[in-house]
């Protein structure tokens, strides 16, 4: 396939199994478009695809909020109370020295969540105003690279397996942001992985190719 300039580049869909390069083509609002190779779905179109976003992209911020300021687990051993929450698993690896282990882990899992929906609800506010063509843009871009960073459901499965280890020996009372949390994992896996960057993609493009039809007929 020749490419006659960058341009050009924005009509051009790559499947994500298997790598081929298809023309992108215009398809109906529900409808989805398949590899022509080894048929896996490239994208999809939702027309409601915006209001839905940002209301997910607000309620995960609410459930990480609440997973962030709220204990996660009480643990009763001989007698006394242990309260752990986010930040202080995060501030215990910095005052027992552990400063590079303690980067990594506020960056996985308290920067980047916050930040890849933040992004989300930046974005698809934009969309569903209609507005911040260059800046929803630049959005998506840097939403690919941070996507791949978000390591909460990791996060979850090691409490869970330490938990599992100090059940024999303590007594252990879930506390609100262990379910906040675990609310707020769901989300994540659904809007990082289950929904493709590609189908805000193609929202994006019909948003404000309808927009610049509109504005050219009048």
């Amino acid at each position: 396939m020749k490419i006659e300039n960058e341009d050009a580049l924005d009509e051009l869909v790559i499947c994500p199994q298997c790598h081929t390069l298809h023309q992108d083509v215009p398809i109906k609002d529900g409808a989805k478009a398949c590899c022509s190779e080894c048929g896996s779905v490239m994208y999809r179109y939702d027309s409601k695809l915006a209001g839905h976003g940002l209301a997910l992209s607000i309620t995960a911020l609410i459930f990480f909020a609440i997973a962030n300021f709220f204990p996660l687990v009480k643990i009763e051993l001989l007698g006394s109370e242990q309260f752990i929450t986010i930040p202080k698993t995060i501030t215990g690896l910095f005052d027992n020295g552990f400063y590079i282990v303690g980067m990594i882990c506020a960056f996985l899992i308290f920067i980047f969540p916050l930040l890849i929906f933040g992004i989300y609800a930046l974005l698809f506010a934009l969309l569903k105003l209609r507005m911040g063509k260059d800046l929803s843009k630049e959005l998506l871009v840097l939403l690919s690279h941070l996507k791949p960073w978000s390591m909460s459901d990791i996060f979850l499965v090691s409490i869970l397996v330490a938990l599992v280890k100090l059940i024999g020996y303590a007594q252990i009372h879930m506390g609100i942001a262990f379910w906040a949390l675990i609310v707020f994992v769901l989300l994540d896996i659904y809007l990082t992985r289950t929904l493709h960057i590609s189908e805000i993609w193609m929202l994006r493009k019909r948003i404000f190719l309808s927009d610049s039809q509109k504005e050219a007929e009048a």
